[in-house]
């Protein structure tokens, strides 16, 4: 067996840095979690503008309304299948902005060689996750064509949307890896940052999801 990112990428995996290669390699029958602290070196919503819609996504378990510099944040990776038979990663992130603690959580299932990130406590939100290594070995993921499950599959438009750029690498000479996020909207710019370096270790795991990373909900439809 292997993991959903291998899957998807297919013999692009294989040109990573093998510590990538060892954060991305969990599946469901390995047996293993990932668990990682480290401090962001600046993480939440630099537009002002858009922080009172991220007060009542954070209720949700999204995204969130605060910006500061030196977060401190934890994340497990539960590697696991879904309810619908599909091979998962469910993450769990907290981050400390010292006057809030808040929870990012999020699965990615993998259908038909597609990896599909459903977003939020209830999983109400979805995008299409695009895996590719850099030509230096880092992983570059893009999150677009958002979904919103409300009853109803409502896409929205790239215009109205926003797109989410990540990259993870190993630093030599930092002893860790390292992440660089943005979701950035067309018309209105950066709504979301965070970037920082993490440690990180793998544990015994029997795939059964402990309780505070369950979600309220899971989401079929991708």
């Amino acid at each position: 067996m292997t993991s959903i990112y291998q899957q998807a990428m297919g013999s692009d995996f294989g040109r990573l840095q093998p510590e990538l290669r060892e954060y991305f390699g969990l599946h469901a029958g390995s047996g293993l979690a990932g668990h990682g602290r480290g401090v962001f070196d600046v993480a939440g919503c630099p537009a002002w503008f858009a922080r009172p819609a991220f007060r009542l996504t954070a209720l949700e378990n999204a995204f969130f309304p605060e910006y500061r510099d030196d977060v401190p944040f934890t994340i497990s990776n539960y590697p696991h299948m879904d309810p619908f038979g599909r091979p998962a990663l469910t993450a769990c992130r907290e981050l400390d902005f010292g006057s809030a603690l808040r929870v990012f959580e999020d699965t990615t299932s993998l259908q038909d060689g597609v990896l599909t990130d459903y977003v939020g406590r209830h999983r109400r939100m979805a995008t299409l996750l695009t895996c590719t290594p850099t030509d230096d070995g880092h992983l570059r993921m893009v999150s677009s064509r958002t979904r919103v499950f409300a009853g109803l599959r409502l896409p929205l438009p790239d215009v109205v949307g926003a797109l989410a750029y990540v990259e993870q690498w190993w630093d030599d000479d930092a002893g860790a890896f390292r992440i660089s996020t943005n979701v950035i909207h067309r018309q209105l710019g950066t709504l979301l940052v965070y970037a920082g370096t993490f440690d990180y270790h793998v544990e015994e795991f029997d795939g059964i999801l402990p309780a505070h990373a369950l979600p309220r909900r899971w989401e079929a439809r991708v």
